[in-house]
């Protein structure tokens, strides 16, 4: 899936790229620093076709919104492991493991959870609290992951949908020519215009996304190398204890 998304996320800089390249993006660029990004953004989405322009906003808001949620969540499960870990030692050296449960459990995180779960299985011996370590952070894992699949799927329907609505923007421009009959660059140009700023809109989403989604990445396999390394040192202080 990962190497999917890193295809996905080339393709959109690519296109970005090759749209800044023509002089209509960048005479447009130019219009931006001087009125500001944000009036020239709301600008060109009005003239988009609001019911293409409506669902990528759409995916952008949702797919946002669980960004943000993992992130917090994210933030609140990192601690320090290794303050963490000596603290639990303590109470266990002492053979106070009521205590270090109660550690535990005032420790936010998926490593003190995981931690407690091998406290509450020490009385079957190491292979019970391995056992149980092991057991638990599978389904810590899944916690961490809760909501990135919806994210990796606005990330992919986004720039679909600005390519749905640039195909059918060029089907009415068409439709207009027949009509017409006269390939006259006035009558096109309009249709044009709103078909390419659907794929527009949808890359730059697509884009955002992706940034968010790569952090949230890199927060997890940060949270998940620390937990592994407190689980291996909490089971050498249960070792030593047992001896």
């Amino acid at each position: 899936m990962n190497r999917r998304l890193i295809t996905n996320s080339a393709l959109m800089t690519l296109g970005v790229l090759l749209l800044a390249s023509t002089p209509g993006f960048a005479q447009e660029a130019t219009e931006a620093a001087d009125t500001g990004v944000f009036q020239v953004l709301k600008e060109q989405f009005i003239q988009g076709d609001w019911r293409f322009m409506s669902l990528v906003l759409l995916c952008l808001i949702l797919g946002l919104a669980f960004c943000i949620e993992r992130i917090i969540t994210l933030n609140i499960a990192t601690v320090n492991t290794d303050k963490l870990v000596k603290r639990i030692e303590e109470k266990v050296v002492a053979g106070d493991i009521e205590g270090a449960k109660e550690i535990c459990k005032a420790t936010p995180g998926p490593t003190a959870s995981i931690l407690y779960e091998g406290l509450n299985n020490h009385e079957n011996g190491i292979e019970g609290v391995e056992k149980a370590i092991v057991s638990y952070g599978s389904v810590q894992m899944g916690l961490l992951e809760k909501g990135l699949v919806w994210i990796s799927l606005f990330i992919a329907i986004a720039p679909m949908l600005g390519f749905m609505g640039t195909v059918i923007g060029m089907i009415y421009a068409f439709d207009r020519i027949e009509a017409a009959g006269d390939l006259s660059p006035s009558i096109v140009a309009g249709g044009i215009k709103v078909a390419l700023l659907t794929t527009v809109f949808g890359l730059i989403v697509a884009i955002i996304l992706q940034i968010f989604y790569n952090y949230i990445i890199s927060k997890i396999d940060g949270i998940v190398n620390r937990m592994e390394d407190a689980t291996v040192a909490f089971v050498d202080v249960m070792v030593r204890n047992q001896k």
